[in-house]
């Protein structure tokens, strides 16, 4: 583009007509003596102009050739020649073209942006619904959508073009950021209208800009890396993205929008909330594929506590859901208060984050040998439980957080996932904090740390059989839930029977007795009798033993064979002896298995006192192979089957197992080679990547179906794909 040669001729060049000092040529002439229709075709093209310097300059993706808006700018230039009253300091002509600069002018919105009361349990919503329909009946419908802890916006569309972009400020009047906004991929410069929903005169949309958690923490590790201060958490991120004087920062940041209502507007009025959100979609605008309209207050708390249980598999940061009454009539009939509409509430969830001091990090050892660092924390209150430690995975994450020793930080807790440090709360540092330096030894065993092989972030402790951390850290991990099930065996269980030697390693688990139990503390009386736990535990193992060979697998902690990968082994070879036996080549053409694993498997079955475990198990009677039901038909043959959300009818593992059991796998991610995605309540995001690679999705219902009658006959009952 060459509007800077544009704007530099010459003085002494007029071949195009321009004099050298158009002011002079007509310093009388007011802006008032110059004729509406010029004055409009003049503002028409400095916009226009202003909008090719905008998508050259700052989102490097200009629409027209250089030559088009050379003439563009001359044909201005000509303009304010003619008519000097035009030309103000902003015009295009007067600043250098790669020179925007967002300078948050203070500016009213159109209709008032309120804010919501809040709801912290069942009783408070009922009492909220209860008032509702005693003043509008009981034909209300309520609609819910997530409420994303972001920065809430209000764009001004006029005649389908994005005039403004503001941001909430007090309610009335907001703050522009109409610049920075029009860098957002998100963010359409003109609506699309559709034969149902036509682009309306004018229209205010709310919406929320925020940042999808694994994106902030890319952004943290660059601010890092390039010496800045990190956020410290994603809202914050998405504010100090949005409010950058120079909007090519904020170009730079992967900020995402989800519209979630409607101001002012003219030439469109929905009957329902929901169809506003579905004109939004039609418009081109994004809106969230987590929004449902339920009925009654059951049907609220459910999905409010499924949400809530599932909270953390949103891309986006949530802390609660917001209720709408979903009637517009109603709404109108409900009215507002000075501060929020009396037609919609946010129910809270407890806070997921929380603000505290970090009084060091230490390391601890896992089952495969991995070092980690962790923090200890001043103790603090967050999502329903107080913590005072949370991980930091490895030493370069530290670094890439740029958390220090004495910093205050900001942890995340989401439902039962361990908490993790998010990020420093780097402008209340004193100068007295401290970088993190990562041992060179075992806590444990004092075996010196070593990355396995070259290009590892992680450290680890090479001694793997000695080592007591990673022996306890194995038995606690195979006790577990979701491996072998082992209730009466947890941390202080594992920590026991190593202690009192009862147990070498996990190989002698399966030969516990009542006489070794008697030697352990934890499980006897005070009389020294065997306890209700260590009675309980010798009736787990017995359970445990004729668990299926994939939980098995995973218990016997192969480095990458965790569930998924254990399936397939699991469905391809049927007995744990012919895995051992497989060469590399053939546990690598496995489906869902691959080289990384099948080397992991062989490497792990290379080691002598490794197959010493495999042989103990086998004599005390633990199952080394899979009995395949021949009454089940192997219906879903070599199909990828996703399993998310909560099912009424299905436990998770139920789920997998009657997929198993006829032949499929029960994936753990969507992809292309998905056969189906099953969705319970609160999908999360695998329901989006499936509707966005085009997958088949199934209800519970569906997936009874294809259980029962197949997959042609499920096909038949997919969720049409979201256009």
């Amino acid at each position: 583009m060459t509007s800077e040669d544009v704007h530099e001729l010459n003085p002494s060049d007029d071949a195009d007509g321009v004099p050298a000092d158009p002011a002079a040529a007509g310093a009388a002439e007011g802006i008032e003596d110059v004729p509406p229709d010029v004055r409009e075709q003049y503002a028409e093209l400095a916009e226009e102009v202003r909008g090719h310097q905008f998508r050259y300059y700052v989102l490097d993706s200009p629409t027209v050739a250089d030559g088009e808006f050379d003439e563009l700018f001359t044909r201005l230039q000509r303009m304010e020649s003619d008519h000097p009253a035009l030309q103000a300091p902003d015009s295009p002509t007067q600043v250098v073209g790669g020179t925007f600069s967002t300078a948050f002018t203070p500016v009213a919105h159109l209709e008032r942006m309120l804010s919501l009361d809040n709801a912290f349990d069942s009783e408070e919503l009922a009492a909220w619904v209860e008032r509702v329909e005693r003043e509008v009946g009981n034909g209300a419908h309520y609609l819910c959508e997530l409420k994303i802890d972001g920065l809430a916006v209000n764009l001004l569309y006029r005649d389908g073009h994005l005039e403004r972009a503001l941001t909430r400020g007090d309610g009335r009047t907001g703050e522009d950021v109409t610049l920075n906004v029009r860098t957002m991929g998100d963010v359409p410069e003109q609506l699309s209208g559709t034969e149902e929903y036509p682009v309306p005169a004018l229209v205010e949309v709310r919406g929320e800009i925020f940042f999808r958690v694994d994106e902030f923490a890319e952004l943290n590790a660059k601010l890092v890396d390039a010496g800045k201060e990190p956020f410290a958490n994603p809202r914050n991120a998405a504010a100090g993205s949005l409010r950058q004087k120079d909007p090519r920062v904020s170009r730079s940041r992967p900020l995402r929008l989800i519209c979630h209502g409607l101001g002012r507007r003219e030439g469109f009025e929905p009957e329902r909330q929901s169809e506003s959100y579905a004109a939004l979609k039609a418009w081109g605008l994004p809106v969230s594929r987590h929004t449902v309209v339920l009925s009654t207050v059951d049907e609220l708390l459910d999905h409010i506590q499924n949400w809530g249980k599932n909270r953390d598999s949103a891309e986006h940061e949530i802390d609660g859901i917001v209720i709408k009454v979903d009637e517009v009539p109603l709404q109108r009939r409900l009215g507002t208060t000075s501060r929020a509409p009396r037609w919609a509430i946010a129910y809270k969830y407890p806070p997921e984050q929380a603000t505290t001091k970090l009084l060091g990090i230490e390391v601890n050892v896992g089952r495969t040998g991995r070092v980690t660092p962790f923090a200890v924390m001043e103790p603090v209150k967050v999502a329903g439980s107080t913590v005072s430690m949370a991980t930091l995975h490895n030493a370069d994450e530290v670094r890439r957080k740029g958390v220090f020793i004495g910093d205050r930080v900001v942890i995340r807790k989401a439902g039962d996932v361990i908490p993790e440090v998010l990020g420093p709360v780097a402008d209340v540092r004193t100068g007295d904090e401290r970088e993190f330096v990562m041992p060179e030894a075992c806590p444990e065993c004092g075996a010196r740390l070593a990355a396995q092989k070259e290009g590892d972030v992680d450290l680890r402790c090479p001694n793997a059989q000695g080592c007591p951390g990673q022996q306890r850290e194995r038995l606690f991990y195979l006790a577990s839930r979701k491996v072998l099930d082992i209730d009466a065996l947890g941390y202080e269980g594992a920590s026991a029977l190593l202690n009192a030697g009862v147990l070498g390693d996990e190989g002698d688990l399966f030969d516990l007795d009542e006489a070794k139990l008697l030697k352990t503390p934890l499980y006897t009386t005070k009389e020294g009798n065997l306890s209700a736990n260590g009675a309980k535990l010798l009736a787990n193992l017995q359970e445990a033993k004729q668990k299926p060979l994939w939980r098995i697998l995973v218990g016997l902690s192969i480095r990458h064979v965790g569930p998924t990968a254990a399936q397939a082994l699991a469905r391809e070879f049927v007995t744990l002896e012919r895995i051992e036996e497989a060469s590399e080549e053939e546990l690598a053409d496995t489906d869902g298995v691959g080289p990384t694993i099948a080397t992991a498997v062989r490497e792990w079955f290379a080691v002598e006192w490794h197959r010493e475990i495999v042989r103990k198990w086998r004599e005390a009677g633990v199952r080394m192979a899979d009995e395949r039901d021949e009454s089940i038909p192997r219906t879903l043959e070599g199909m990828s089957i996703v399993v998310t959300g909560t099912l009424q009818q299905y436990s998770r593992d139920g789920a997998k197992e009657s997929i198993m059991a006829r032949g499929g796998r029960a994936a753990g991610s969507v992809s292309k080679k998905t056969a189906f995605v099953v969705v319970g309540d609160a999908p999360g995001s695998k329901y989006d990547k499936a509707m966005q690679l085009k997958v088949p999705v199934l209800d519970e219902d569906g997936f009874t179906v294809l259980l029962q009658e197949g997959p042609e006959a499920a096909a038949e009952r997919a969720l049409p794909p979201e256009e």
